[in-house]
């Protein structure tokens, strides 16, 4: 095989490949347009690699097959974390593994590969996954894995760039058509050159579904009929299938590969390019189409191997209009989906059901609303969720089912909390106990119990945590009811973690180990994430940092996504406060470009993110603050409003704004007092006291802030620098009147990259009569002459290669809007107006050496 202008990625290719053989595992991401040569540059590399392979393809049916392409690789496994143990151990026994369109993938496969691509370097092999960039939108699940990985050791990006003019000409230059017309009509896209050179017509189509469908035309009409088969079959057809839609047809299969229409499989045929596929598909006639589909079912009710395969039998039933077959097939799908962790899938499968549901019963139709419900919760779309929860709510209501009715209201207590509907929140979740006391204890009503209890301690409520969980726990150890109890357990555990009993702690870790083994996985990512998100909040950092990573890890294998975005946004808070403000700016970013994040984590994120801009002087403060608190402030929950109260404050004093200092920290001081959470009421003291307030401090202030608020710069330092927070150290010593202290806190800024509150602290030096002030960072400390950061850097790169934003966002799997930003702190720091100017700027500082 000969491919033209593709011996660049393929010597990518070869030496990923090299670099697994030699133990430095390599997962290679293959991108480019439809038609641009992916497959065919991938068997040509195979060919040439002689290695053991193992290869699937995700389907292009309405809702892919959970893990679809590990099951063509004869990995059969029952959720994400299993398929990945069977891959670890082919990849140990020399296999290199091939993942084709992923721009298709199930949310159980895209877990699988995000597994694949933190561990891949360790593992040794190579992996190689191909997908659209142009079937991409911002929010696709892909781009989101992809932005995951973007940091990760061991990952490789190859994009296919269309045809140039030359090779187009080359290619044409057999046959008697205009090479300039047809580079012009294709863009330089293989599949489409090709299709129109093979037509053997004189002149190019208008379309390329026109050129596939006069080759189409081309054949006998038996042949066609085949071809309409196999087209309403995605993927590929095996034999058996084909037999059994089209049996009059078999004969002029040879026809039809002769053609180059379609190729073969081993023991199934399919079209050479998706393209051709879709648009054979497109022309057949509806009521054709229809019997196709209906005969596809049938077929594959009774495979000849191995179990029906629900989802392909769900998809066809759909395509072929029949109800009854939709709502036998679309539920028990969407249960397998959801049990292999395809969260995503399952909910579309029950949407599926939905649709044809109006021959339902009342009851019936309400429990598909329960489950759709639960996968839209689970999967981040809370308005559908919410939708359908209300709908269910009112139909159990309607049957007089009262256990299911309250079973219903605590499920949909549970989405409005979520999406800091607070006070929705507490009244259904009442209401569901009051309908549920008079039926007497059972699971329902001790989740009711429990679900009170989790709404007091979101709303820092201890007494009423700790009543509702008493009431949760009584019922769930008389019951046995482990659901129930690792509930309330992680609720009470919060609470007295809160309140410093040693006990806290192994409580929420004695629930996180039930739920585990119980398989209650979603109990078990809320434990975990309990034992970083309020240690953080106290300052328990070794704490939060030991079950960080612990958890990052569950929810990765387990396809948790609620609660890894918020052990992300975690993370971006403690790197925040340990002094890494580019990896906490990274891991803000990557919690907010993720569609699935949900209120809480947004906040935080949000505000880190604010917080990083305003410490390092970056442009766009306040716009990640005031979404926060247009978020936070509607709910009345300390765990959202404090962050962003703070944030705001601190951006605020430093724009000099000592007004809003106090205006932004009103209401969360007194709501914080209120709770009691002191190290809350000693953050907004400190800024209200730089603001010029003078609060009366109460005696459980922490330490830290105690010194602080005192007057007594040395030890909060010292108390500050024993935590780890290198910021909070140097502000203590930053309200000094002692001029050495305030030129220690001056290096210990600028090392962070504090400038704005540098430039404060040398002002107070210059203005004590202090001497030797360094006008900047000292080059010692520096990572470059300009103080750019690593993806400042890489940026710079992008722009001097002539690159616009758009264009750096897509390369860099970043928004555009985080471009600008990166684009307007490089023209700041290098002191120029223009991009060009920044290149230029860039190789006089000898920058253009660290480049890559």
């Amino acid at each position: 095989m000969i491919l033209l202008e593709r011996d660049a990625p393929l010597a990518v290719l070869e030496e990923a490949l090299a670099s697994a053989r030699a133990g430095r595992g390599r997962l290679v991401f293959l991108s480019g347009d439809a038609g641009i040569g992916k497959s065919a540059l991938v068997r040509l590399f195979l060919a040439r690699s002689g290695e053991k392979i193992l290869a699937g393809a995700c389907d292009g049916l309405r809702t892919p097959r959970p893990l679809g392409p590990f099951v063509d690789m004869g990995i059969e496994r029952e959720s994400a974390r299993a398929v990945f143990d069977g891959l670890v151990e082919e990849v140990r026994a020399g296999a290199t593994l091939i993942v084709e369109d992923a721009h298709w993938a199930d949310e159980a496969t895209l877990d699988v590969i995000g597994l694949l691509g933190r561990r891949i370097e360790q593992l040794g092999a190579l992996v190689v996954v191909t997908y659209r960039a142009d079937e991409l939108s911002r929010t696709h699940p892909l781009r989101i894995v992809l932005g995951d990985l973007a940091t990760a050791p061991g990952i490789v990006r190859v994009h296919l760039e269309p045809l140039s003019a030359d090779a187009v000409a080359a290619l044409a230059a057999p046959h008697a058509i205009d090479a300039d017309d047809l580079y012009a009509k294709t863009a330089g896209n293989p599949f489409f050159v090709t299709e129109v050179l093979e037509g053997g017509g004189l002149a190019v189509p208008a379309t390329i579904r026109d050129a596939v469908l006069a080759r189409a035309a081309r054949l006998s009409p038996s042949a066609r009929d085949l071809l309409d088969a196999v087209a309403v079959v995605p993927q590929h057809t095996e034999l058996w299938l084909l037999g059994a839609i089209a049996p009059g047809s078999l004969d002029s299969l040879d026809e039809c590969l002769g053609s180059g229409m379609l190729r073969s499989e081993e023991h199934a045929v399919g079209f050479r390019h998706e393209l051709a596929r879709i648009a054979v598909e497109e022309s057949i006639s509806p009521h054709i189409r229809v019997g196709l589909h209906r005969r596809a079912l049938g077929a594959l009710r009774e495979p000849p191997t191995g179990e029906p395969d629900l989802a392909r039998l769900a998809h066809h039933a759909d395509a072929a209009a029949d109800a009854n077959a939709v709502l036998e097939l679309a539920p028990p799908a969407g249960a397998r989906a959801a049990a292999a962790g395809a969260h995503r899938e399952a909910a579309e499968h029950y949407a599926r059901a939905l649709r044809h549901a109006g021959g339902l019963s009342a009851a019936e139709r309400a429990e598909l609303l329960v489950r759709y419900s639960y996968e839209c919760y689970v999967t981040g779309r809370f308005d559908e969720a919410l939708t359908a929860g209300r709908t269910a709510c009112e139909l159990w209501h309607e049957l007089g089912d009262r256990v299911a009715e309250g079973d219903a209201l605590r499920a949909q207590s549970r989405l409005l909390r979520f999406v800091g509907r607070t006070d929705e929140a507490a009244r259904a979740g009442r209401q569901a106990v009051a309908i549920l006391e008079p039926l007497g204890p059972g699971h329902e009503l001790a989740m009711a119990y429990a679900n009170m209890s989790h709404i007091a301690v979101t709303a820092d409520d201890a007494l009423a945590t700790l009543e509702w969980g008493a009431r949760a726990r009584e019922l769930a150890e008389s019951r046995g009811d482990v659901e129930v109890l690792v509930y309330a357990l992680t609720n009470i555990g919060i609470v007295e973690f809160l309140e410093g009993n040693p006990d806290g702690v192994a409580t929420i870790e004695r629930s996180a180990r039930l739920a585990h083994d119980a398989a209650l996985d979603e109990h078990a990512g809320r434990a975990l994430l309990n034992l970083v998100w309020w240690p953080l909040r106290q300052r328990e950092y070794e704490l939060a940092a030991r079950h960080l990573g612990q958890g990052l890890a569950y929810c990765d294998e387990r396809g948790l996504d609620l609660w890894r975005l918020f052990f992300i946004a975690c993370r971006s808070r403690l790197e925040l406060d340990g002094g890494n403000w580019a990896d906490a700016g990274e891991s803000a970013a990557l919690v907010l470009r993720d569609p699935r994040t949900w209120p809480v984590p947004r906040v935080f994120a949000l505000s880190v993110l604010g917080l990083v801009r305003a410490r390092r002087g970056d442009p766009s403060v306040h716009e990640p603050l005031e979404e926060a608190h247009a978020l936070a402030e509607p709910t009345g929950e300390l765990q959202r409003i404090g962050p962003v109260a703070v944030a705001r404050a601190e951006a605020a004093w430093l724009d000099g704004d000592d007004a809003a200092v106090i205006e932004v920290t009103d209401r969360a001081l007194e709501l914080a007092r209120r709770r009691a959470a002191w190290w809350v009421v000693g953050d907004l003291l400190r800024w209200r006291r730089m603001a010029g307030a003078r609060d009366a401090v109460p005696p459980e202030v922490p330490a830290p802030y105690a010194a602080e608020l005192s007057g007594d710069p040395r030890r909060a330092e010292e108390l500050w620098t024993g935590l780890g927070c290198r910021y909070d150290a140097a502000m203590a010593l930053a309200e000094s009147d002692d001029v050495d202290l305030l030129h220690r806190a001056l290096a210990e800024l600028r090392e962070l990259g504090a400038e704005p509150v540098a430039a404060i602290v040398a002002r107070r030096i210059r203005d004590r009569g202090g001497r030797g002030i360094a006008r900047g960072p000292r080059p010692s400390t520096r990572a470059n002459p300009a103080g750019l950061t690593s993806r400042e850097l890489e940026v710079l790169q992008l722009v001097a290669e002539g690159l616009r934003n758009a264009e750096i966002a897509a390369r860099l799997t970043l928004s555009e809007r985080t471009i600008d930003h990166h684009v307007s702190a490089i023209l700041r720091k290098l002191a120029v107006k223009t991009r060009t100017e920044a290149s230029a700027e860039a190789v006089r500082l000898g920058l253009s050496g660290q480049l890559r």
